[in-house]
């Protein structure tokens, strides 16, 4: 299967004129944040109100700085118990798994902690690894391969943190482990069911021969599925496995065809790396019209307001007018992009 990494920017007259309006929209914002700090003054903000926004401001600006300059690299989150031992299975998926993603030059994001978190790191080596280290009471140490490291952000809040697990990222990998394991899944799922975040790859990677993700599968489809509360389509946003390579290849070739997705007012444009056929365009409109709010499902032009992205100003792209709720029929789409113009389904490997 063919890999299409991110683009990088080509430089141009026309990119240095969005450019230089893109700064004055900064300006703007920038301004907005000064108004916002202004109105804290005057609402009589209580000191604990004020500590809170300071420090989750500055822990969000130095993030997004350590991030910047890796914002065109493939990244993964790999989420997992902080307990699991060096001498378990779980741990060996994991540091395999990370191993895996940076032969295949994707990075691999971790809570910079011990377990499942240095599995990932030990795997994907320090040159490939960036963390977000939450400071707890008791706290919890950067794990030795990511200690030190200029790629690694320590932070007091989980809801920074939380952010940009999942902001910075193009998949999420999740192995088994506790509260905050579970918590870090099921957010991750909300997020994208409800369209909070693009759709990406979401993985739940259990060791070989494991019950772990096979149980909480079990679960989903009698107690949630069965009794009304998500849909089937929803089934279709993550996928259940045992086996790395599994899990890499669903990573891999969610983005074989598909490269990002993005609105413009009310359009969503879909941008791949293969022109879509005619027979893909009437498949779609046949099999995906649900998708839709009214249209069809179109080719599409790059449009002006997609200049902040200029590196993917020259791939193809499709739109239509989504309707917001079928998420979960979103993916399946993607995966038929996939599959016709590549060859690669998730559904297919089953």
């Amino acid at each position: 299967m063919k890999r299409h990494p991110l683009k990088h920017p080509r430089s141009s007259e026309s990119e240095v004129i969005e450019h230089v309006a893109e700064l004055r929209q900064h300006e703007e914002l920038i301004n907005e944040i000064k108004l916002t700090a202004d109105k804290l003054a005057n609402d009589g903000a209580t000191r604990g109100d004020l500590k809170i926004l300071s420090r989750a401001l500055k822990e969000l600006r130095y993030a997004f700085k350590v991030f910047a300059p890796y914002r065109l690299n493939r990244k993964v989150s790999v989420f997992g118990s902080a307990r699991t031992r060096q001498d378990h299975p779980c741990y060996q998926t994991a540091e395999a798994f990370g191993r895996r993603m940076a032969e295949e030059g994707w990075m691999v994001v971790t809570g910079a902690g011990g377990g499942i978190m240095e599995a990932a790191h030990r795997g994907s080596g320090r040159e490939m690894a960036m963390g977000l280290n939450i400071l707890l009471p008791f706290e919890q140490e950067a794990n030795p391969i990511i200690a030190g490291d200029p790629k690694l952000v320590s932070l007091k809040y989980f809801f920074t943190r939380k952010l940009m697990f999942v902001k910075e990222v193009h998949a999420i990998v999740t192995c088994p482990g506790g509260f905050g394991t579970l918590d870090e899944a099921f957010e991750t799922l909300t997020l994208v069911q409800t369209g909070k975040r693009d759709l990406m790859p979401l993985v739940l990677l259990d060791e070989p021969g494991g019950t772990y993700w096979s149980a909480f599968l079990k679960y989903v489809r009698d107690e949630l599925l069965d009794n009304g509360l998500i849909s089937p389509s929803d089934l279709s946003l993550f996928r259940v496995t045992d086996k790395v390579e599994e899990a890499v290849e669903e990573v891999l070739g969610f983005y074989s065809v598909y490269n990002s997705m993005r609105f413009i007012r009310d359009r969503l444009v879909l941008r791949l790396h293969v022109a879509p056929t005619d027979h893909l365009m009437q498949r779609l409109n046949d099999e995906f019209a649900d998708v839709c709010a009214s249209g069809r499902i179109e080719r599409a032009e790059p449009h002006q307001v997609e200049a902040d992205d200029a590196h993917l100003m020259g791939l193809p792209r499709i739109a239509l007018t989504f309707n917001r709720k079928a998420v979960g029929r979103l993916r399946e789409m993607i995966d038929v992009i996939n599959c016709e113009l590549e060859g690669y389904c998730s559904v297919c490997t089953e």
